[in-house]
């Protein structure tokens, strides 16, 4: 919030539970009351606690499909009104690599969530069009967050040596692709996914990376 203010911009927090539908309809029309309207929403919300299926219970499966995709959802149909008095809008969700492309052990109900945003993504384009709106993804790499340096640095290191760019994403790399999705130079892209991940889907195998 620093940074947006000692760039010349307006901004507020607030807290809100994205699983519950009327905190989310709270948050939007707080949005309106100090900005006099919606323009954009980034759908960024997302946890990833890792645990195996043979380990996960029904209540953890919830948790992380709740978070990340029902609140997609949640976040979606409560915009849709400010964005109609607004003649229009942009929405702009965070998915990920990882199930849509790439999977990975312990993140089966991560991997569902993301996946599931893009199908949620494709129709909501479609229903939202009437609006003006369009509907698009960012699908992050490895980006180096609180939560992913809480995984270790030898999992950090394991991961940048199988980047083509030879280093883990920064959040600003993410933020300029959303950045594009919300502006205006992107009016007639709607129900797509922009993949920003420094190449890593793309070595078939650990000894592709050698032969770079």
């Amino acid at each position: 919030m620093a940074e947006i203010s000692a760039a010349g911009g307006d901004v507020a927090g607030h807290v809100c539970d994205v699983t519950d539908w009327a905190a989310v309809q709270g948050l939007v029309a707080k949005a309106e009351s100090l900005f006099g309207g919606l323009d954009v929403l980034c759908a960024n919300a997302g946890i990833f606690p890792q645990k195996k299926i043979v380990e996960m219970d029904p209540a953890d499966w919830d948790h992380v499909l709740a978070t990340n995709l029902k609140s997609s959802f949640l976040c979606v149909k409560a915009a849709i009104p400010a964005f109609e008095r607004r003649g229009g809008g942009r929405v702009v969700i965070t998915s990920s690599i990882t199930g849509p492309i790439t999977g990975y052990p312990g993140w089966t109900h991560y991997a569902a969530s993301k996946a599931g945003q893009l199908g949620f993504l494709r129709t909501a384009a479609m229903e939202l069009s009437r609006y003006n709106v369009t509907v698009n993804a960012v699908m992050p790499g490895n980006i180096v967050t609180e939560g992913l340096e809480g995984l270790g640095a030898e999992y950090l290191r394991q991961m940048a040596d199988s980047i083509p760019l030879k280093r883990l994403g920064r959040v600003e790399d993410i933020g300029h692709a959303a950045l594009f999705l919300a502006s205006d130079e992107a009016a007639y892209i709607t129900g797509q996914t922009i993949v920003v991940d420094g190449g890593q889907v793309l070595p078939e195998s650990l000894d592709a990376m050698t032969a770079i």
